[in-house]
């Protein structure tokens, strides 16, 4: 199964608690900070969710 590197660019400051909480979710703490997930919808809709925080980028 493919996996999902998951990258914080921006800070979460101002934003709303549930995309706060989906960056925890994710496994994210800060700018930088890099997660690999598996390719799975639960996780793609929560990268969806916060886009514009996140690059993302399929690993093998």
């Amino acid at each position: 199964m493919s996996q999902l590197k998951v990258t914080q660019v921006k800070s979460t400051i101002g934003e709303k608690p549930a995309a706060r909480e989906t960056m925890r979710s994710l496994g994210l703490k800060r700018i930088g900070h890099v997660v690999i997930k598996e390719d799975r919808p639960e996780i793609r809709g929560m990268i969806k969710a916060i886009i514009h925080l996140i690059s993302f980028e399929e690993v093998k």
